[in-house]
């Protein structure tokens, strides 16, 4: 992984949503990454210093049905727009993250339109793995395996050359653009093995490149020992948080962390609450009381983490399974900080606190935890590195609890009484203390 990950804090931000872009495709061209440029400061401000962007090329509708990867979508700009982003971010010494959708291409790809106007002899019918009907005319599409059943996602067929050059091409071409690294859409429909043949010509050209694969179920460390990634996305944990702390069964959080500190022994996942995917915290936890137990937890675990534009400001959003049931939690932004709400103020200075005590103890990106205490409603947990130890303490009940914290020494974070080897916690509260 290169040196520079261990102080990454990234800020995802879907910009077609963000943007307020067309929901399909355009001809001309709306220079709306400037957009972006303008929330950088707010980045920086809430202690990240990566911008992790969803979608960004061509695509007919919502950014994951690409049909050009080598172009920026007309509804967010051009060439131009992406490399005074690019400039800007690194003038702040924001690293960027682009995000590449290379299980599937979108069915209007003129890759896969050749099929239908050229049949079988078509240059790119090794691209995919299409069923031709007994006697092809033209204008007919053949069968093709498409990505969970949506039509327009047409999928790639990794065993082929061409589609290993093709990805290939595109990771160099941005990177050398500027970009510092991918996040690989639905790496987990993808054979590792693919992964292991682009990989190397990547590293060849960008040594100091980051590869993150989205792996929502599945052998995470094989994954990234197969596939020569850097790190996979830590669904299981992110499952725990929100679904341990709202049924208030914190042993189900205790068994993931212990998951994860396996995890950790052979790479560095990336961490999360949120996503582009996910109902966001803030609506899934009905008692708004443990929303900050869900960011101490994201903050004080090894891992490499990230925020869900909008979660730091305690957004909400509820997913819905049906077209159109991501744009609730993928909103519009305001053309710049100013015109977020005051009543996100809380969530964004309890980001600033926790992140900034990340950043204090920059060991906290390898750091295993370590099980203390498991109840239902408390939990308490210690990770240590470089000669330092720290406790989390939580408690989801409605009474105050007295709960063990051997060595504690004070309180870095939250509200807590200590005494000798314990901490007393008011109903509802964290804390982090020093051990």
């Amino acid at each position: 992984m290169p040196g520079w990950v261990a102080d990454a804090i990234w800020w995802q931000v879907y910009p077609l949503g963000f943007t307020g872009a067309e929901r399909s495709a355009v001809d001309e061209v709306h220079h709306r990454l400037p957009h972006l440029e303008r929330w950088l400061d707010h980045l920086l401000e809430l202690g990240c210093n990566g911008l992790a962007l969803g979608p960004v090329f061509a695509s007919s509708t919502h950014g994951y049905d690409t049909v050009d990867h080598f172009r920026i979508d007309p509804r967010l700009g051009d060439e131009a727009d992406f490399d005074a982003l690019v400039a800007a971010a690194h003038a702040r010494g924001v690293r960027v993250l682009l995000d590449g959708v290379f299980n599937h291409v979108g069915r209007r790809h003129p890759a896969f339109r050749a099929l239908a106007e050229q049949g079988p002899s078509a240059p790119t019918a090794d691209w995919f793995r299409p069923r031709w009907p007994e006697r092809w005319e033209p204008g007919v599409e053949p069968e093709v395996d498409v990505f969970e059943g949506h039509d327009i996602l047409v999928e790639l067929d990794h065993s082929s050359e061409a589609v290993v050059d093709l990805v290939t091409r595109v990771m160099v071409h941005w990177l050398d653009r500027g970009a510092d690294g991918w996040r690989l859409d639905a790496a987990y429909a993808v054979p590792p093995e693919f992964w292991a043949r682009v990989l190397p010509a990547v590293r060849a050209a960008h040594p100091d490149a980051y590869v993150v694969g989205e792996v929502i179920h599945g052998d995470y460390a094989r994954a990234v020992a197969v596939g020569g990634l850097d790190a996979v996305t830590q669904y299981e944990l992110w499952q725990a948080v929100w679904h341990g702390i709202e049924e208030r069964n914190l042993f189900e959080l205790a068994w993931s962390l212990k998951r994860h500190a396996v995890f950790l022994e052979s790479f560095v996942p990336w961490t999360f609450v949120g996503n582009h995917d996910v109902t966001r915290i803030a609506s899934v936890l009905s008692d708004e009381r443990h929303l900050p137990h869900a960011h101490v937890v994201l903050f004080t675990l090894g891992g490499t983490p990230a925020v869900w534009s909008g979660d730091e400001h305690a957004f909400r959003g509820v997913k819905a399974d049906r077209a159109g049931g991501d744009d609730a939690v993928r909103p519009p932004f305001p053309p710049d900080p100013s015109g977020l709400s005051p009543l996100g103020l809380p969530t964004f200075h309890l980001h600033q606190e926790l992140i900034g005590l990340r950043r204090r103890h920059p060991w906290l990106h390898t750091a295993a935890p370590e099980q203390v205490h498991v109840a239902n409603e408390q939990l308490v947990y210690a990770v240590a590195g470089r000669g330092e130890r720290l406790l989390v303490a939580l408690n989801l009940a409605d009474a105050p609890c007295r709960l063990p914290a051997p060595g504690v020494r004070g309180v870095l974070a939250g509200t807590a009484d200590t005494g000798r080897d314990v901490v007393d916690l008011p109903p509802h509260g964290w804390a982090v203390l020093a051990s």
